[in-house]
């Protein structure tokens, strides 16, 4: 499959592009209930989370037989049970250095073997989890890796070049995950965005605002933290100064009429930010319904990259920080006019203040990102085409 888009395109033009009128990926669409399959889907983080609930609930509805994996870390695991489904935590996050990743990919690597081995699934599915990819490889399982993040380069490494698949936003080039290793004949493109895929089947909760103890009648402004553990960001981050802190005190000193909240990763970002603000701010140090906070945010600030998408798509003007070299996605979301990033925080709290002065322009901002959300397909189903596609192959 050649999607036929080049790099230059991208960065030059692709704010002009249209859902609509993109080249229409042909990609034969399986029944997945004409057999029973047993389907290995390993999920490391909270949007690995969001992202296979709806695969994992439509495979068990036609009567498939899943094993959903995780390793010991606190995001993860909460947000696997915010959602209601059934794991096995199996290894654990390996912290920021290379040392410790190494050496909890390694240990994590011998207990899936020993599992899986035992399970035998007939194919297997993660965010492109070096662990799973190995594994799966290791047994002759085949494996489906799913990745948006190519600037995330060591674990496309680790991880492409041994899955039978790769599935990914369309806005990545083809050629991306050829350099990666992928197989020419098992590069899949979806026309979407990865949070469209929970997106499409969210419904509001207020009862979020209530469990935050904040005010619907207020502004809310939400500030994101990177994923300071991530390899991409070595040497450009740390949970023990998060990138949001400057942004929230400029904020704070312009004495806007708005409740500020600061959703939080790892375990040292919450205190230290409590310890910066007291309680001025919402400190969250656990997993909540983010979807439906951002719902009913105003602005959005955020120095990662999911949920800088799902404001956007959700038509919330979102800024971006993010510390690292920008992904394709927020390349695109600028193009579209649906992201800025500033990096400053001085400039932040301007363009902050601005936006909430301005009703006609956060209108104007939701009709956009939800026009464009409704225009980009789903890439569940997708996946789960290749899912069927990539069994069907192992019985031949």
């Amino acid at each position: 499959m050649n999607i036929g888009i080049s790099a230059s395109l991208i960065l030059s033009d692709l704010g002009m592009f249209s859902i609509s009128y993109l080249p229409r990926l042909v990609f034969r669409e399986f029944d997945l209930r004409s057999v029973s399959m047993k389907v290995w889907i390993d999920v490391l983080t909270p949007k690995h989370a969001l992202f296979f609930e709806p695969l994992y609930r439509d495979l068990a509805r036609q009567g498939h037989e899943l094993l959903l994996t995780t390793r010991t870390y606190r995001e993860a695991q909460e947000a696997l049970e915010l959602k209601r489904l059934p794991f096995r935590t199996v290894g654990e996050h390996g912290g920021a250095s290379r040392y410790g990743k190494l050496l909890a990919s390694a240990r994590r690597v011998l207990r899936l073997a020993q599992l899986i081995e035992n399970w035998r699934p007939d194919t297997a599915v993660s965010f492109s989890s070096p662990e799973a990819a190995r594994v799966a490889f290791g047994l002759a399982v085949p494996h489906v890796a799913v990745n948006d993040s190519p600037h995330s380069w060591l674990v496309a490494r680790l991880s492409i070049p041994l899955s039978r698949y790769v599935c990914s936003p369309w806005i990545i080039p083809r050629r991306v995950w050829l350099s990666f290793g992928a197989r020419p004949d098992g590069i899949v493109a979806y026309r979407a965005l990865d949070a469209a895929a929970w997106l499409k089947r969210h419904r509001p909760n207020p009862a979020v605002l209530k469990q935050l103890s904040l005010k619907s009648g207020r502004p809310i402004i939400l500030l994101r933290t990177e994923e300071s553990f991530a390899s991409y960001l070595e040497g450009k981050a740390s949970d023990k100064a998060p990138v949001i802190g400057p942004v929230t005190e400029e904020i704070l000193r312009r004495k806007l009429d708005a409740q500020i909240v600061i959703s939080t990763r790892y375990g040292r970002q919450a205190p230290v930010l409590r310890q910066m603000f007291g309680n001025r701010v919402r400190v969250i140090d656990h997993i909540v319904d983010t979807t439906s906070l951002l719902y009913y945010s105003t602005i959005f600030i955020g120095s990662g990259g999911t949920m800088t998408v799902e404001a956007a798509l959700l038509g919330r003007p979102a800024i971006s920080c993010f510390p690292g070299p920008k992904p394709l996605y927020i390349k695109y979301l600028e193009k579209r006019g649906l992201v800025q990033t500033i990096r400053s925080p001085r400039r932040i709290a301007q363009e902050v203040g601005r936006i909430l002065s301005s009703e006609e322009e956060r209108e104007e901002q939701q009709r956009r990102g939800t026009s464009l959300l409704h225009q980009m397909e789903d890439p569940i189903r997708i996946i789960s085409g290749v899912v069927r596609k990539t069994w069907r192959k192992t019985e031949n």
